[in-house]
């Protein structure tokens, strides 16, 4: 589940995407006629021409190829400006970025003394959730190897996103416990979070998917929401889910989103 999630580190990943993109729309132009497209309408018909930068010559109906072959050029011409214009505005955020960023994260993160102080003002509202939290529960024994990512609220999870869903939950007083057992028929499962609904109690459970381009890893994805809605959780309801892949990392924005959705 090991995914980026700060705004340079996402920058990182979409000025490698830009640049594939740059590359293949480059290899395809070579491939195109040489030349450039313009068209012009007289009533209801148009006219088709390639110039050269100084001459124009008229592309003949019969000749119906070449000009979508031009149209593309054109298309991917223009398409590639853009691109390369994306790139420089990344590459201009990324040579002003400021290293320092997140300081109010890792001040939750790194400092105790400092969650300590801070951790009423992160309690929901209400005493019986409170409690809720606090109470012992039946939680993820396997792979403990695996917990590596300790969050401001004290939980340690699995991997960078999970550390972010768990710091947003916190910090807009949602309450929830991470990895807590849960029983459908026969099968116990680890919701990566059952969240109670701050103001009414509900009771929701929140899964993310993180090897979305893992074929395999897809397979057990399915077979756990069909798990879940067989037993009445049903996604976008109770059940809330997210999902990612190496090039399309979940970000904080989706997060809060979500959280402002659901709970507020």
């Amino acid at each position: 589940k090991e995914v980026v999630n700060t705004i340079y580190e996402r920058m990182i990943v979409q000025r490698q995407q830009l640049e594939e993109q740059i590359l293949s729309i480059n290899s395809q132009l070579k491939e195109l006629p040489k030349g450039n497209f313009f068209c012009t309408r007289n009533g209801k018909h148009y006219k088709w021409y390639q110039s050269d930068g100084h001459n124009q010559t008229y592309i003949p109906k019969k000749e119906h190829k070449l000009a979508e072959q031009l149209a593309v050029k054109k298309y991917l011409s223009l398409l590639l400006e853009d691109l390369i214009h994306e790139k420089k505005a990344i590459d201009f955020y990324l040579r002003h970025h400021n290293s320092e960023v997140g300081k109010a994260e890792q001040l939750l993160r790194n400092e105790p003394e400092y969650q300590r102080l801070l951790s009423a003002y992160f309690k929901p509202m209400s005493e019986e959730l409170i409690g809720w939290m606090k109470s012992p529960y039946d939680n993820n024994k396997k792979y403990p190897e695996m917990l590596t990512q300790k969050t401001c609220s004290g939980n340690v999870v699995r991997s960078k996103s999970e550390a972010l869903i768990d710091m947003l939950l916190y910090t807009n007083k949602v309450p929830f416990r991470y990895e807590c057992a849960l029983q459908l028929g026969e099968t116990i499962i680890y919701p990566d979070f059952t969240i109670r609904h701050p103001v009414s109690g509900e009771v929701y459970y929140w899964e993310h998917f993180g090897k979305m381009d893992n074929p395999d890893y897809c397979k057990n994805v399915s077979s756990k929401l069909q798990l879940y809605t067989s037993h009445g959780i049903i996604p976008s309801i109770q059940l809330i889910t997210t999902y990612e892949t190496k090039r399309n990392p979940l970000s904080a924005e989706t997060i809060e989103k979500i959280i402002r959705e659901y709970f507020y």
